[in-house]
Parts: structure tokens; C-alpha cells; sequence
């Protein structure tokens, strides 16, 4: 899909380039992260590509490495979402989203029981749940700190904390949702996703190409839509929220 060689190594380095100078030009206050993001994707690319080899043969190796990334997820998620120690919670949205579809599938029968199957799925599904579950908290959190008037006067009328934040922050938490229903909306039309353009390119045809990438995009819109509930419900009863909340 693309050449090899060290031009492709000058284009990487000039678009994480770009995109810093452009953040930094219009201060949008990620110059520095959107450089170290992108060497850190490169080292652990590099990294995760030696370990999948090795550890596809084993089912316990793999399940090992699901793990991981649910744990990965889960400390990204929280950081982002409470910036301290009870940043924990966000792996149960998380990893119930992900894992139980996961496992529906490998007992269905529609994933094969093996590692070279597991990773790539098991991925897809916990990135998404990890997406969706940090804009869900945070604009959770944006909502509460905004609003705070609002929800001090449902609870003066006699609702309870928890429903008094879901009846105020519910609708904007509600909307991290919206990037995946506007991927699954404009597919093929706007964009080709990676599932796609790989199992074209590895020999399937233009048909079963499509198919993996509908079961990719449905499965997707389930896991988020299951993982911003959960982390709603954590927030609203004040599990997964900054102590300064």
C-alpha cells in the first residue's frame, strides 16, 4: 500500500512536524504531546509487531496480551477522565464492553479460537471502548462543572445525586457516540477503513471485505454505546470523577 524506504521515513517525521507547528501556530496546546505520541506509536509498533509474532501460537500467551491492552486502556482512559489514583474505574466500562463481545464471538463460533484472530478484534473493540469511554467522562465532567447550578437545583426539588447529575449531564456524555455512528454513516462513501483496505489487500474480495468491515462497525457502535452507559452510570454515582468534583 505504500513504498518502503527512507522517504517514507522523511513524510512520517514532516506530518508529525506539521502537526506539532500547527498546534503550537494555533494554540491549540498538544505541539509537544502530538510529537512524543507519534515517536511512541513508532517504538511500540515496532514493539508490539515482535511480540504478536511470537505469541500467536499460544491462546494463553494471547489472552495475556488482551489483558494488557484492556489495562492500557484503562489507565489512558482514567487519566483522562479524573487525572488521579480512581482512574481505575474506567476498565470496568472498558473491559466489560470489549471482552463480552469478544468472548460472544469466540463462542459463536464467528471468531476463530486463535491468537492471529483474538488480537486484531480484541483491539478494534477495546480502542473503541477506550474512545468512547474517555469523551464520555470528560464531557461528562464539562457538563457537571458547567452546569453545576442546575444540578444543585434538581437536588433542591428532591432528586437523588445520581439522578440529578444523569438528568443534567446525560445528553452531552450521550454524544461521544456521534464519531461512531458518523464512520458507520459515510463508510465507503467518505472513507475506507483499515479492516477494509487490509483483508482487500490481503486477496479476499471486494464483497467479503465488506462484510468484515459492517461486523467491524456494528460490533463497534454496540461496544461504545455499551461502555458510555457504564461510564455515565460510574460518573453519576461518583465512582469515576476528579476528587475536585
Amino acid at each position: 500500500m505504500l513504498v518502503l524506504g527512507p522517504r517514507l521515513a522523511v513524510a512520517l517525521a514532516l506530518l508529525t512536524a506539521v502537526a506539532a507547528a500547527v498546534a503550537i501556530v494555533g494554540r491549540l496546546g498538544h505541539g509537544r504531546q502530538i510529537a512524543v505520541a507519534a515517536a511512541r506509536a513508532a517504538l511500540q509498533l515496532a514493539a508490539v509487531s515482535l511480540v504478536i509474532t511470537a505469541i500467536i501460537s499460544s491462546l494463553w500467551a494471547t489472552a495475556a496480551f488482551v489483558m494488557l491492552m484492556c489495562a492500557v486502556a484503562t489507565v489512558t482512559s482514567g487519566r483522562r477522565i479524573t487525572g488521579g489514583p480512581n482512574g481505575w474505574w474506567a476498565g470496568v466500562p472498558i473491559a466489560t464492553a470489549s471482552l463480552t463481545v469478544v468472548a460472544a464471538l469466540l463462542v459463536a463460533g464467528l471468531v476463530p479460537l486463535r491468537g492471529i484472530a483474538i488480537i486484531p478484534i480484541a483491539g478494534i473493540l477495546t480502542g473503541g471502548a477506550m474512545t468512547a469511554t474517555s469523551l464520555a467522562g470528560r464531557r461528562f465532567n464539562d457538563d457537571l462543572r458547567a452546569r453545576r447550578g442546575e444540578v444543585e437545583a434538581a437536588l433542591a426539588l428532591g432528586l437523588l445525586p445520581r439522578d440529578a447529575a444523569l438528568l443534567v449531564c446525560r445528553p452531552a456524555a450521550s454524544q461521544a457516540l456521534i464519531p461512531a455512528l458518523d464512520q458507520t454513516r459515510t463508510v465507503g462513501l467518505v472513507t475506507l477503513p483499515g479492516a477494509f483496505v487490509g483483508v482487500l489487500l490481503g486477496g479476499a474480495s471486494p464483497l467479503t471485505a465488506g462484510i468484515i468491515q459492517l461486523f467491524v462497525l456494528v460490533g463497534l457502535l454496540a461496544v461504545e454505546a455499551t461502555a458510555i452507559v457504564l461510564t455515565i452510570e460510574l460518573m453519576a454515582r461518583g465512582r469515576l470523577r476528579p476528587r475536585s468534583s
